[in-house]
């Protein structure tokens, strides 16, 4: 089904709710059926945010919300989303004389969200299409583990974050492997770090100046030194108040 824009969550709920009473009838064969709902940065992260969080409380149905993050309201011109990184260019914050960064929100922090409100929610992650075993292996565990899931998949976007598309690949790796992007699971509310991500913590890969990153898009080339070293200096604060060995807000295990 294509449904209206931030009803991805009301989809998944009633697509499973349907399928449910149908087989509760006798009036179609009983057997497990993926439920799978697609929702893009703007659809979930924003708008439908409140349809998604209304998903994850009905724990008697099973389904999967994958959150298609390119970082804008991509269907219709770029425009900034919840989810678009400080500073970035786009039609609703274009970068002028007066004011050279009109974005001055820092990227909204969607799974730990969900995982606070819905602590009996028993799998939430992250994903990155760059590291297509970990994705689907999440893809995998989400469906098999029961009730309603939610993955959200980080998505390099050539026209949005204006690089060649041939770099889509590397720009994905490159947000991990700079820390602005971790990739992990919250499993019955445990939490474990996955791919490049685990390895930081623990002192077994260094991460990556943020310019490596930054550097490579269009959307970040009115960035003056001062700026990078703003977003350095958020992400070497997150590691260290979040993801380091010291202060962790649940336990990190080994996968």
């Amino acid at each position: 089904m294509h449904t209206q824009l931030g009803s991805a969550g009301s989809a998944a709920t009633g697509t499973a709710a349907g399928l449910n009473s149908m087989m509760r009838k006798g009036k179609m064969q009983e057997e497990p059926i993926n439920v799978i709902a697609f929702c893009g940065d703007g659809g979930g992260v924003d708008m439908g945010l409140s349809a998604l969080s209304a998903a994850l409380q009905h724990d008697e149905y099973n389904l999967l919300i994958i959150c298609y993050d390119n970082e804008s309201y991509a269907n219709t011109d770029i425009q900034a989303s919840g989810s678009t990184p400080w500073g970035a260019n786009t039609t609703f914050s274009p970068p002028g004389t007066a004011i050279r960064n009109m974005n001055t929100r820092w990227k909204k922090n969607m799974v730990p969200m969900l995982a606070a409100g819905h602590p009996e929610c028993r799998y939430l992650a992250t994903a990155c299409g760059s590291y297509g075993l970990d994705m689907t292996n999440k893809v995998r565990r989400a469906l098999t583990i029961g009730g309603p899931t939610f993955i959200h998949s980080i998505d390099p976007c050539p026209k949005g974050w204006d690089y060649d598309p041939k770099f889509s690949h590397e720009l994905g790796m490159l947000s991990i492997e700079t820390g602005l992007w971790v990739l992990y699971e919250i499993i019955d509310g445990e939490l474990l770090l996955n791919g490049p991500s685990k390895a930081i913590p623990k002192g077994m890969r260094r991460r990556k100046p943020v310019d490596e990153y930054l550097s490579r898009q269009g959307r970040f080339a009115h960035f003056t030194p001062e700026d990078t070293k703003y977003v350095q200096d958020k992400v070497d604060e997150m590691w260290e108040r979040w993801w380091g060995p010291a202060i962790m807000p649940v336990n990190i295990k080994e996968e």
